[in-house]
């Protein structure tokens, strides 16, 4: 079975993905704790590391199940069909995030078109291109997964 990505309502991942474990469809809402502000407190909270983003996993005939979720809004098409995320992708990504809370960052002055190989937290071993460098963070491409990774200094 292929891995397929949902795209949600805005911040509405966590319950999609409650709701489609209930109705049976084996899914993955890869999440991450984060602290976050208020004006009278700090508070670590759970966010999803792809924001409308599911990664959803079943037969191609039972795709429309996904919609029985009132807040799944429609499947991420590539190049005119589902786009589908190969299994070691997912991976990378359970494992990654399984150990980021022990990973650690350390800044290398880096170009513009430089192509780096991430060696910690949860895109490590994935290959990227940076697409911009600022005072506060880098804009990092990463291709094998199509998506684009802002990583702040602190």
């Amino acid at each position: 079975m292929n891995w397929y990505v949902v795209y949600t309502k805005p911040k509405w991942e966590k319950k999609v993905a409650e709701q489609l474990r209930n109705i049976g469809i084996e899914c993955y809402c890869p999440l991450i704790t984060q602290v976050r502000q208020w004006s009278d407190r700090k508070k670590k909270v759970e966010v999803p590391l792809f924001n409308s983003y599911v990664f959803v996993q079943l037969p191609e005939v039972d795709r429309n199940l996904v919609f029985q979720s009132a807040g799944a809004v429609r499947y991420l098409f590539w190049l005119g069909k589902p786009a589908i995320v190969r299994d070691e992708e997912i991976n990378i990504i359970k494992k990654g995030l399984d150990g980021s809370d022990n990973c650690e960052v350390s800044l290398v002055p880096f170009q513009v078109g430089d192509k780096i190989e991430l060696d910690s937290g949860p895109f490590s071993t994935q290959t990227a291109i940076v697409q911009e460098v600022n005072n506060t963070h880098y804009i990092l491409v990463l291709e094998s997964l199509g998506c684009v990774l802002k990583m702040k200094f602190k």
